[in-house]
């Protein structure tokens, strides 16, 4: 028995040991699993920080150019020209965040048909400042012409030069930030060069606006930038004003002079119609006069000739009466 025991202790011994092992081992494999974990762990929380980092950086290029294209905002001529105050003020407000809407607007097409010889124009309006675009754009088996221009109310900016492209081959692809609003992008797919091929394109384009912090950031900056050209236009416009009025004042007193002026030789003019009508019939009356005189001096007086008709025993000659003329 007392062999048994020690068999049996000898026996269990090894287990004892075995069992005193595996936890051991068991130990060593969780700590690998745990360095495994944790290296994946690293790893994922690089891949986050370089996307972060990317990300971060992508949007503060994003800012930047956002804060360049409000640094170069100039009101249009349309919004100096206006007599209200509120185009301009409207302009440099932008987007009113009570309506702000962070989501991106999509515009996609598939297997479009572009004609062969003509074109297709694709319009979207921007209403917001600081929107940035992306667009892919694909061609099926053949190549195609595309470019991009916006239209704004001071002219016409070319985004994207027209050019044949292999769509087929690889995707078109581009992000561009938009400054001036409102415009209409005009996306063209072009396929006038080709007379036996119509064309499948298929496109996706996608407006994202502009952060709460890129617009508030914008605001301020066209607001800097207007008041500077209010402040100049102003200032010009004092300038003028100042000249002007000085001409104003002067022609004014011109007139007012002239006005007097005016007023006496109206008088004069009254004295002078009186003095014209009496001398008009002072000059009809003295032409009565002359004609009456100068046929008396070449004629002879009527009444003379009665006289002499009477000594001579004229008595029954038929003499017509001495016209008389009351003058």
């Amino acid at each position: 028995m007392p062999e048994a025991n020690t068999l049996n202790s000898k026996e269990d011994a090894p287990q004892d040991q075995t069992n005193i092992k595996e936890p051991h081992i068991m130990s060593q494999g969780n700590t690998e699993s745990e360095e495994d974990d944790a290296e994946e762990e690293e790893e994922e929380e690089e891949q986050v920080e370089e996307k972060s980092n990317g990300s971060d950086s992508e949007t503060e290029a994003i800012a930047l150019a956002t804060k360049a294209a409000d640094e170069s905002y100039v009101p249009s001529q349309s919004l100096m020209s206006s007599s209200s105050p509120y185009p301009l003020i409207r302009s440099v407000d932008g987007i009113s965040l009570k309506k702000y809407n962070p989501d991106p607007s999509r515009f996609s097409a598939k297997d479009v048909i572009v004609p062969l010889r003509g074109k297709l124009n694709v319009p979207i309006h921007v209403t917001v400042s600081g929107s940035i675009v992306d667009y892919t754009v694909e061609s099926k088996d053949f190549d195609i012409g595309f470019g991009v221009v916006a239209e704004r109310e001071e002219g016409v900016t070319v985004v994207k030069e027209r050019q044949r492209q292999n769509a087929h081959v690889e995707a078109i692809t581009g992000r561009f930030l938009v400054g001036s609003v409102p415009c209409a992008l005009i996306f063209t797919f072009d396929n006038e060069y080709s007379w036996f091929r119509e064309k499948k394109i298929t496109y996706k384009i996608k407006v994202t606006p502009p952060s709460f912090e890129n617009i508030c950031s914008g605001r301020r900056i066209r607001a800097k930038s207007a008041l500077a050209v209010v402040a100049k236009d102003k200032e010009s416009a004092e300038t003028r004003l100042e000249s002007v009025s000085s001409k104003h004042s002067t022609l004014v007193q011109d007139i007012e002079r002239l006005e007097m002026e005016l007023k006496e030789k109206k008088k004069s003019l009254g004295v002078f119609e009186k003095e014209v009508s009496w001398l008009k019939d002072r000059v009809q009356l003295r032409e009565v006069q002359e004609d009456l005189l100068t046929r008396r001096l070449t004629e002879g007086w009527e009444d003379e000739d009665i006289v002499v008709g009477e000594e001579h025993g004229g008595s029954g000659s038929n003499v017509d009466e001495v016209e008389r003329v009351e003058i």
